[in-house]
């Protein structure tokens, strides 16, 4: 009876200690979470672990230090954390205190996608569909791009309007392309917001409608994607 009260004991101080680390971090205040997680990892809590392995990635209460991030995060990561997971492949993507390898970073994407991960769905999507670090597999990335849609990843509604409007592996559908570039273009997505305008004005997968066309590809300009919409504006702007 004594061990299992000293068990849970010892228990409910960890998820304290994690929560008041966790507000702490929330308002600013890194040193003092840093000083609450650092013990935790150092008993093996993966996910203060990963907590900091993400400080020193960042550089917040402490240097940068890319190889101490890459230490901490591997060490969640081969403990089941899905944010140690999905970092630690950031590092191997971007070469961060590790040697830079995108089959190991899309490795490691990967099983924190298949935690559930809405980062690591979107970013193993966008390998799969552009066949780095891994296989080129247009399956795949509906698969993971649909995931992370479904978590409200608007880089992933943007990319399956692009897969349905190019035939990537599936059917070429406007109808489903412009839907998935809505829903991106509501959450503010400037590229889906263009391809949105760019649909409406030739009636591509949604009734012709100048007037929304011009309104979307406005809205794709202010948000930085002048580049794409300027030709779509123009002709939605001559058609008046």
């Amino acid at each position: 009876m004594g061990s299992s009260v000293t068990l849970l004991d010892t228990l409910l101080g960890t998820k304290r200690r994690m929560a008041r680390a966790l507000a702490a971090w929330n308002a600013g205040e890194h040193g003092v979470a840093l000083d609450l997680w650092a013990p935790l990892a150092h008993r093996g809590n993966a996910r203060a672990q990963s907590n900091m392995g993400a400080a020193f990635l960042e550089g917040r209460g402490v240097e940068r230090d890319h190889g101490k991030a890459a230490s901490w995060l591997r060490r969640a990561a081969e403990r089941g954390d899905a944010g140690g997971q999905r970092n630690l492949a950031l590092c191997y993507y971007e070469g961060w205190g590790v040697p830079q390898d995108q089959a190991e970073a899309a490795l490691w994407y990967e099983k924190a996608a298949e935690q559930g991960d809405a980062d690591a769905q979107d970013m193993l999507s966008w390998m799969k569909l552009m066949g780095g670090g891994c296989p080129q597999d247009y399956a795949g990335a509906v698969l993971w791009a649909g995931r992370a849609a479904a978590q409200g990843k608007r880089d992933s509604m943007a990319r399956l309007g692009d897969i349905h409007h190019n035939a990537l592996g599936v059917p070429r559908n406007p109808e489903l392309a412009a839907k998935w570039w809505e829903r991106a273009a509501e959450l503010g997505h400037a590229e889906a917001q263009a391809m949105l305008g760019a649909a409406y004005l030739a009636g591509k997968g949604v009734m012709r409608d100048r007037a929304v066309a011009l309104k979307w590809l406005e809205q794709a300009e202010a948000n930085g994607a002048g580049e794409l919409a300027a030709g779509f504006l123009k002709l939605a702007r001559d058609s008046k």
